[in-house]
This record gives structure tokens, C-alpha cells and sequence, in this order.
């Protein structure tokens, strides 16, 4: 999301997580390789982490606006919390708001593209924050995996229905709900009929035709296939941006990922 907005509008500033993988920590990235036979962990960003990164806008004599990651899936929007409310107290002049977006990979990233967008349209912090708090639950996450190992070895599914889903060509259905969580809501037979699954949902609830994200796990050709089906269905959609999912959501979703963010009447 970085690159795309500031290759089209401008710039801001953004904090990757953390992955651990061979003994080794790293910072997020769009460009990790989830095809792999290590198995990798994650971590939350801490308010020490927070605080570097907001402090040199501060002192720069600018108001702060932070959209972290889903509090429904880590820490990260509590460590932002607490940083905050330190930095408060060193910078009082100055406005510093944090919001959970409740979303995660690019569908924080849609969040963020709009937001970037009102405040060049001269939108104010404030009006900034609570545009974000009413429409962060119209960011629509519809994820498909390809390979049950991870969803299995995250507890998402059990031992047995990974078996059996793996033998049965199995692909679940996958959604953030409005806490946040990712929640299980389907399952169909074969990558065809989850993309199908995936543009149904995008056709009945979608407002917003200008811009469509699209995420994916080192999958380039399902997430161009998956955007041909929704230009198909859907003609008047604008703009369909790909991006690859980063290392700390393909730990827990494995290779094959594939992800439609939109803006909806719903999540």
C-alpha cells in the first residue's frame, strides 16, 4: 500500500509487524516468500516501536492519525494506545489519534488509501478519525486459502478436517467480522468455485467500484484470474490494485492466499 499510494499520491508513514522465521526476526514484508517448509511466528509491534515512529512527525510539529492493524487479531492497536498517551504528554499541543481498523493485510491498506485521499482533499484530522471509525466496517476482507496445513497448524480447523478437506479439494471461505476476527463461513470444492464465492459476495454488497484491492500469497496468476471474474461480472469497476499479502498474514494463511477487499454495504 505504500508503494501504491505514494507512486499516485503522496506519502505517510507505515510500521510493518514481525516475523520469525529460522531463528531469524525480520520486519513484515510484501515481497515474503511463503513458499517454504519452515514454519514462522509473529509479533506484535510494542509502544517502544509506536513511539519511534511517531515522535519525529510530532517534533516535526504535526498531528498524528494511526490506523493499526485489527485489535482482533493482535496487540499492536493496544501498543499504539499506550504510546500515544505518552507522547500526549510530551507533545500537548499537538492531536494524536489512534483507531483500530479492525481490518488487516489491504483491507487496512484500503482503509488507509482512502483516508490518504480525504486528508489531500483538505479533510482535518478529526473529520479524518471519525470518516475512519464510520466506514472501517465497510471494509469488506473475502479470503480462500489454498493449503489447510496453516489454518490447521494456527487451530483454525482440526487435524482431521485438514486431511479430509485436503482430499476432498476443500477450500474454506474466510471473512473479518465487525470485531475483527477472522471468521469461517463457507466451504466449497475447488480454487474456481472460491473465486466464484469470492465475486458473488463482491457483486451483492459492494458500493464503492472505484477502487478494488486484491491480495494475494505468491499466487500472481489466481489473483489475475480472480480479477478478470470480477471485471466480468462487474464492468463498471474502475481500478483493481494487487498487492502480495505480507510475511505475517502468510504465516498464518500459507502459500495460495487469496484475498478481494472492497468497500461494502457491509462487511
Amino acid at each position: 500500500i505504500a508503494d501504491i499510494y505514494a507512486a499516485t499520491h503522496g506519502s505517510f508513514f507505515f510500521f510493518t509487524l514481525f516475523l520469525r522465521a529460522d531463528a531469524e526476526e525480520i520486519h513484515d514484508s510484501k515481497h515474503q516468500n511463503h513458499n517454504n517448509n519452515h514454519a514462522a511466528t509473529t509479533a506484535a509491534a510494542n509502544p517502544d516501536d509506536w513511539a519511534q515512529l511517531m515522535r519525529p512527525a510530532l517534533e516535526a510539529g504535526k498531528d498524528v492519525l494511526v490506523i493499526t492493524f485489527s485489535g482482533g487479531m493482535s496487540t499492536t492497536y493496544q501498543s499504539a494506545v499506550i504510546a500515544s498517551k505518552d507522547l500526549q504528554e510530551e507533545y500537548p499541543q499537538r492531536k494524536i489519534i489512534v483507531i483500530d481498523s479492525l481490518a488487516a493485510a489491504l483491507g487496512q491498506g484500503l482503509l488507509v488509501y482512502h483516508a490518504c485521499r480525504k486528508r489531500d482533499e483538505g479533510m482535518g484530522i478529526e473529520e479524518l478519525a471519525a470518516w475512519v471509525e464510520e466506514n472501517k466496517f465497510h471494509v469488506a476482507h473475502w479470503v480462500t486459502v489454498d493449503d489447510l496445513t496453516h489454518l490447521k497448524r494456527g487451530g483454525r480447523i482440526s487435524a482431521t478436517s485438514a486431511i479430509v478437506g485436503s482430499m476432498l479439494n476443500i477450500k474454506p471461505i474466510i471473512h473479518v467480522d465487525n470485531d475483527g476476527h477472522l471468521i469461517n463461513t463457507a466451504k466449497v470444492r475447488g480454487r474456481k468455485a472460491a473465486m466464484e464465492y469470492l465475486t458473488k459476495k463482491f457483486t451483492e454488497t459492494c458500493t464503492d467500484f472505484d477502487t478494488v484491492f486484491i491480495g494475494h500469497g505468491d499466487c500472481p496468476e489466481d489473483a489475475a484470474a480472480l480479477e478478470e471474474l470480477v471485471r466480468k461480472n462487474c464492468p463498471y469497476v474502475k481500478n483493481v490494485i494487487t498487492g502480495y499479502v505480507g510475511g505475517v498474514i502468510g504465516a498464518h494463511t500459507g502459500p495460495g492466499v487469496l484475498v478481494l477487499f472492497f468497500l461494502g454495504s457491509q462487511r
